[in-house]
């Protein structure tokens, strides 16, 4: 595992602890609405809660502890893992395509954190009408919701502190109240056979129905592998066998109370949930209390996530340039305004409009399992890539298409009654993702590059000519050419012809993403003895790209190692070893309405420029925000407008105007 790994990444009980406060807060508290859910409104019928109760058991297996625990933790990029963390691996082959399913997946995970938040907080409060069946939780929710949204700028430190013996008291609940009706029934278990599964499924004509309530007991399973990097994979599988077993244990102590009530209606019992229904009358506060802050937990959990995926999506050029805040030392812990209120805002939109956790189990479950095929997908050509069995490939191919696909074709069937709610957030955002992916695509393909060597004399030249007024000792230019014997033509019109600027040092400063999450590396290049330098950065997906403090560590141990030297170069300032001033020069490129592109192209880049304001500016998406910063705006020219033909008149001797030879404007 990377050395960048967290501290709990090792097998201990207190990695064991934190492991089971950060992962297992969402698919941890499915059990408060899986089996009320597939029950549903109509009478309880115990070869539905059978067939139900053997799905969730295999769906389980299958779905969590084959694919995720077992086979998907493998794919780790130095200790991270999550969707883009698996792209990262796999786009080394060079094949376009597969960036399609990291995007959809990347989006429909997003998608699925504005709801896991409200359909956990609201089944956790409902159980209030145990006491008062009347009461409306819609403003306990929210009010719950905007006070973790609101401690998010602060960090979670303190409070996350607590997450793992929170969930351990979750889950001990959950196996405890789950045997205590089981040993009411010991032939509930018969639903561990598969028979039970294949029959609710081959001979049940609500199987599409019943899928989709079965589907949700899995929800959480990416979340296994998105904090791979905080948690480790040792820890990760020994508390699943813990977190299984208390899960199943509970499922099937619902399912022998419901089995006892046949014929009977949800809605005559504790608020219509069987979950609150196992538990003895005397422990309803108790169990209501904890239970609510397991759905906090959970909730916290992915907004967390959230806030990972949007700064892995920047760096990784899927998402525009926002502003991140790092509230504490804490690794890995950061905090996104924009996201944090849109995800408010989203939470909110959907409590208000769905009201009762049972009206929102309509659209929840259809944009994870998108992220899953998605997971799929790129999971196989890893495997495929390391030289795996091609039989073993072709196997689980067969087999999790397949699964997944049922298990969307059975989410589908929700898309009238909510579905289309979650769906339609991550259409727009793969949209935003795609054309902000595209638009730097398209713009890159037109930038043109010259020969730095080509100009070096006329730069050293410019760096003595006194009749030029000093702009700086120090100039920095952000190129975006990899190549580090080229640079942009843009650079040397803004050095030599916009404004010539005499500097009497020049730095060329260029940040590569690489694959690896955590590398922070630099190379430095000497391109003209003293005067001109290039520093290429070497920066992975996860890591802050704060220029400005990396370039000043840069120069100072430049300085220690006698390899240049910034005392200013004015001589009354050199006398007294004054350090040198430095200017960054940024040049924020604008769309010049001399272009003729294809539709597509020109549809992408004006969405793209229209979004583009209420971005991050490149001096402050860069931590230049408190250095001295020029901006210099420069036209980009995609693709010149045609030739224009134009005819000159000339005067006459007589006075008049006449058409004379054509003359051709460019």
């Amino acid at each position: 595992m990377s050395n960048h790994g967290h501290a709990h990444s090792k097998v201990t009980a207190a990695g064991l602890l934190v492991t089971l406060g950060i992962i297992y807060g969402d698919i941890g508290t499915s059990p408060l609405y899986v089996l009320k859910s597939i029950v549903g409104s109509n009478p309880i019928n115990s070869e539905t809660v059978l067939g139900g109760l053997s799905c969730i058991f295999w769906t389980l297996t299958l779905q969590t502890t084959i694919k995720y625990v077992l086979l998907t933790l493998r794919a780790d990029n130095n200790g991270e893992g999550g969707i883009f963390a698996l792209y990262t691996l796999v786009r080394r082959t060079k094949r376009k395509w597969l960036l399609i399913p990291a995007i959809v997946g990347g989006a429909t995970l997003l998608a699925d954190g504005i709801i896991t938040p409200p359909i956990s907080v609201s089944s956790a409060i409902e159980g209030l009408r145990v006491f008062n069946p009347g009461i409306n939780t819609v403003p306990i929710v929210i009010g719950i919701l905007a006070a973790l949204f609101f401690i998010q700028q602060f960090g979670t430190k303190v409070v996350g502190r607590f997450f793992g013996p929170m969930m351990l008291i979750w889950f001990s609940m959950l196996a405890i109240l789950g045997v205590s009706m089981i040993v009411t029934d010991f032939t509930i278990l018969k639903a561990l056979n598969p028979w039970y599964a294949y029959n609710a499924i081959a001979n049940n004509p609500e199987s599409l129905a019943l899928l989709g309530a079965v589907f949700l007991c899995t929800t959480g399973a990416e979340a296994l592998y998105s904090d791979l990097g905080h948690c480790g994979r040792g820890n990760i599988r020994i508390s699943w066998g813990f977190v299984k077993t208390a899960l199943v244990l509970n499922y099937f102590g619902q399912g022998a109370w419901l089995v006892a009530h046949e014929g009977q209606l949800l809605a005559q019992f504790n608020g219509g949930n069987p979950f609150y229904s196992i538990m003895p009358e005397w422990f309803y506060g108790t169990g209501i209390v904890i239970a609510t802050a397991a759905a906090i937990v959970a909730s916290q959990a992915l907004i967390s996530g959230s806030f990972t995926l949007i700064n892995e999506a920047i760096r990784l050029n899927f998402w525009p340039k926002v502003k991140i805040k790092y509230p504490t030392e804490l690794k890995g812990q950061l905090y996104i305004p924009s996201v944090n209120w849109l995800l408010l805002i989203g939470c909110i939109g959907v409590t208000v409009y769905f009201k009762e956790s049972s009206k929102m189990e309509a659209a929840y479950g259809l944009a994870i399992v998108v992220t899953m095929l998605m997971t799929t997908v790129l999971l196989n050509f890893y495997l495929f890539m390391r030289r795996n069995s091609i039989f073993l490939i072709a196997l689980l191919l067969v087999v999790y298409l397949s699964l997944e696909s049922l298990f969307l074709i059975a989410n589908l069937e929700k898309f009238m009654h909510g579905g289309f709610i979650t769906l339609i957030i991550a259409f727009v955002l793969i949209s935003v993702m795609w054309i902000w992916y595209d638009a730097r695509k398209i713009r890159n393909r037109y930038v043109e590059f010259v020969k730095l060597r080509d100009y070096l004399p006329q730069i050293a030249e410019l760096s003595v000519d006194t009749t030029v007024p000093k702009f700086s000792t120090h100039l920095v230019y952000l190129t975006s050419a990899d190549n580090k014997e080229d640079i942009e033509s843009k650079i040397v019109y803004s050095i030599l012809q916009k404004r010539p600027k005499r500097a009497d040092v020049y730095w060329f400063v260029h940040v590569h993403v690489v694959d690896e999450p955590y590398m922070m590396e630099y190379k430095v290049t000497q391109v003209l003895k003293d005067d001109v330098f290039r520093i290429d950065f070497y920066l992975g997906f996860r890591v802050p790209q704060r220029v400005n403090l990396m370039f000043r560590k840069v120069v100072s141990d430049m300085v220690q190692n006698h390899e240049v030297d910034i005392t200013s170069r004015y001589e009354s300032l050199n006398k007294k070893n004054v350090i040198g001033d430095f200017n960054f020069v940024v040049l924020e490129k604008y769309l010049s309405n001399d272009n003729e592109l294809p539709i597509y192209e020109k549809m992408v880049l004006d969405i793209y420029y229209f979004m583009k304001p209420i971005t991050l500016s490149e001096e402050r998406a860069f931590g230049l925000d408190t250095s001295s910063v020029t901006v210099e705006k420069v036209p980009i020219v995609l693709a010149p407008a045609r030739d224009i033909q134009l005819k000159r008149l000339h005067r006459k001797p007589d006075g008049k105007w006449q058409s004379g030879n054509d003359v051709e404007t460019k």
